[in-house]
């Protein structure tokens, strides 16, 4: 048995995020850098994504949120959120569902309010090619030789029930690349 405290209006995965610059970061300041990062070039090809990976240790399961927001052919920021749960999680599903929680827990961060500042930043640039979109990565794959194909219909349903466009591999590179490398 287990149990997580949490503080009041906390998640029960609260956590803070980081990058190879920042640590503890809250969620306001990501978005701030997220933002920083589109006004540079307000004129970009811009692709937000959201995706998780997890790890089985000895006596744990350790889960990387990754966020990345892209600009196609000119660059990248990114940070991570890692949540620690105190026991080793060996069914899959579970595993792959709780993956997709934390990444729809980040997702839901970004309020309308907040897609809509963002999409405010490149809309004088619209009509000169200038794109947002947003996308969750799910470490799933739907290949016949794959694990976790099964789960492929129930946990795209879930992510494209948030209004964000779904990501499986190998086109999920968020949860299975980045995140993937801050599990071990």
């Amino acid at each position: 048995m287990w149990c997580l405290t949490m503080k009041k209006d906390q998640s029960p995965y609260h956590g803070s995020f980081q990058n190879l610059q920042e640590d503890g970061m809250k969620f306001d300041h990501v978005f701030e850098r997220i933002e920083t990062f589109m006004k540079r070039n307000p004129r970009g090809n811009y692709r937000l994504m959201v995706g998780t990976d997890s790890q089985v240790h000895k006596a744990q399961t350790v889960f990387i949120t990754g966020v990345v927001i892209q600009n196609k052919g000119h660059g990248v920021w990114a940070c991570i959120r890692k949540v620690v749960i105190p026991r080793r999680m060996l069914q899959l599903h579970e595993r792959i569902s709780l993956e997709l929680s934390l990444t729809e827990e980040i997702v839901a961060m970004f309020s309308e309010d907040r897609k809509s500042q963002l999409i405010e930043i490149i809309l004088p640039y619209l009509y000169q090619g200038s794109t947002f979109t947003m996308e969750g990565h799910i470490d799933i794959g739907a290949g016949k030789r794959n694990k976790t194909s099964e789960f492929v219909k129930e946990m795209v349903t879930r992510i494209e029930s948030m209004g964000v466009e779904p990501k499986i591999k190998p086109n999920a590179f968020v949860a299975s690349s980045y995140a993937n490398r801050y599990t071990k």
